[in-house]
């Protein structure tokens, strides 16, 4: 469960984000802030996920009430105005979306949210035992799939297939797409349409890699990275 709040002096901007919260499963709404110094007092003795930040507020912007935190959540900029987002990678938001923003645009950066580090209130061992979980949708139904059971990637145009340990899901996004999200840590490119879980490898035959009982090829452009894993 995602337990954030909305800081946003627009009403609108309030239901914006939330009608697309709405849509997502394990997402939880505990306050609506219409300005900064309303969420400084919440957060006071209140602790949240994730915030969704304005820029552009009455008495206190954006910027200067996460510098007040000394233990920010993560921190998602919803904001109009696009020349702060390089200070907002400054202050380690973990993306900055221009309004107005799509749902597809929003669904991404949750997804860089559920994959990014874990704050500083959150322990090793607690980011040890929570799943890095990432949100695709197939079709009009939105899956939240853990990272640890997608097993390879495999692009078909314009769309790609996730197969995972016990389904596979056919999303509209191009592989590309997909591993700008997936921790490049986790996953390898390892042919024009294929990328692999590097932890579900069975073996690495010549030119294949086999994951189970499935065969990979090894295109000529990814063999470094093959030969990279192996050493």
């Amino acid at each position: 469960m995602i337990e954030y709040i909305i800081i946003d002096d627009e009403y609108v901007a309030h239901d914006i984000i939330k009608g697309y919260c709405d849509l997502l499963p394990n997402m939880k709404l505990l306050k609506n802030c219409y300005d900064a110094l309303e969420a400084i007092e919440f957060l006071n003795s209140n602790s949240v996920d994730l915030i969704f930040l304005d820029l552009n507020m009455p008495t206190l912007k954006g910027f200067e009430f996460l510098r007040t935190l000394s233990n920010p959540p993560k921190v998602i900029v919803t904001t109009a105005y696009q020349e702060y987002a390089l200070e907002g990678y400054e202050l380690n938001v973990v993306d900055y979306l221009l309004k107005p923003f799509s749902f597809e645009r929003f669904l991404k950066a949750i997804n860089k949210t559920t994959l990014s580090t874990p704050t500083k209130s959150t322990s090793s061992t607690e980011s040890e035992q929570k799943p890095r979980t990432i949100f695709l949708r197939e079709d009009k139904r939105f899956f939240q799939v853990e990272l640890d059971e997608v097993k390879y990637l495999e692009a078909s145009g314009n769309y790609t297939n996730v197969v995972t340990s016990d389904k596979t899901l056919t999303v509209r996004e191009k592989i590309s797409e997909l591993l700008e999200v997936f921790n490049s840590s986790d996953f390898l490119q390892v042919h024009r349409s294929f990328a692999v879980s590097k932890s579900h490898i069975s073996s690495i035959i010549g030119n294949r890699i086999f994951i189970g009982e499935t065969q990979i090829p090894i295109g000529k452009m990814f063999k470094s990275n093959v030969e990279g894993l192996i050493g």
